[in-house]
């Protein structure tokens, strides 16, 4: 009985190890890339943006026009802002989010204070805008990345979607132009114009940085020669292809569908193989943000 209980609780011990010591490597690789990101974040910030007088959105913009109206430091004036959103809806971001955000926000802040002497002014401005979009979005692609935010807009757009059934996406664009748009009390209507492609470049790449350099796509085929396709995608494109069984409803004949992830570049391969083997066949091709599992594609 004493030894079954040692054995059981040595067992449990082991696991309890294992599990601990992957938690904790992948958690230190994950503050390692937000320490990275706030890093790039903050250089996009001070030499970029506020080197050349543009403006910006969220809660960091905010931050950059009470600068220009008053003087305050971005990296305090981010933090506390930051905070207090964090703490008025922090239950509309999963644990993990909120325990990575809590350590993004400081570290964010952190870098800002560290930067803030770093300001360039190129003779063209244009210069600023380019290089500031391209460093912020890289910066909140990384900390995006591993699953912390930024708090600021981001939550206030998904406390919009709760209670006033706002898409996120048109939320989180409303509060950032609200807040660019602010920038016209303390900067020219050109550099406000010119913070808002900034923020267009900074979205184009942090997305990049999201979705990684080469995004997935998922395919849905309904075909009347399932096993034939089935068998060239496998073939010729080295892919693995699922069999869903359906239904039509108009015609309830039973039909096979086939589901398909690949990489975009692997798209106009399988277009091909689909047209010489199928051309009645029904094809959805879908976006894929992310793909998990024990599998390379």
């Amino acid at each position: 009985m004493e030894a079954n209980k040692k054995e059981k609780i040595e067992s449990f011990n082991k696991r309890k190890l294992s599990f601990n010591k992957n938690w904790t490597v992948q958690t230190l690789i994950n503050a390692i890339v937000i320490t990275i990101g706030s890093f790039i974040f903050a250089v996009g910030v001070n030499t970029f943006m506020i080197g050349g007088n543009l403006a910006e959105g969220g809660v960091i913009g905010i931050s950059i026009i009470l600068f220009y109206a008053f003087g305050w430091s971005t990296a305090l004036t981010n933090l506390i802002i930051n905070s207090i959103i964090l703490a008025i809806g922090f239950k509309f971001l999963s644990r993990r989010a909120m325990y990575y955000t809590i350590f993004s926000i400081p570290m964010t802040s952190l870098m800002l204070w560290f930067t803030e002497t770093w300001q360039m002014q190129f003779e063209n401005v244009i210069v600023n805008m380019i290089f500031g979009g391209m460093f912020i979005g890289i910066g909140i692609g990384l900390i995006f990345r591993v699953g912390a935010t930024t708090a600021g807009t981001t939550i206030l757009a998904r406390i919009a979607n709760k209670y006033l059934d706002v898409n996120v996406s048109y939320a989180l664009l409303f509060f950032d132009l609200l807040v660019v748009l602010s920038g016209l009390t303390v900067i020219p209507l050109e550099r406000v114009l010119l913070t808002i492609i900034a923020l267009y470049v900074a979205t184009k790449v942090m997305d990049f940085i999201v979705e990684g350099m080469n995004p997935k796509k998922a395919v849905t085929i309904i075909s009347n020669k399932p096993e034939l396709l089935a068998e060239h995608v496998t073939k010729d494109i080295k892919r693995g292809v699922t069999i869903m069984h359906g239904r039509g409803y108009y015609t309830q004949e039973n039909k096979d569908v086939l589901y398909i992830v690949i990489n975009k570049n692997q798209l106009g391969r399988l277009k091909r193989v689909i047209k010489k083997n199928d051309e009645s066949a029904f094809v959805v091709v879908h976006d894929v943000n992310d793909v998990l599992g024990n599998f390379i594609i």
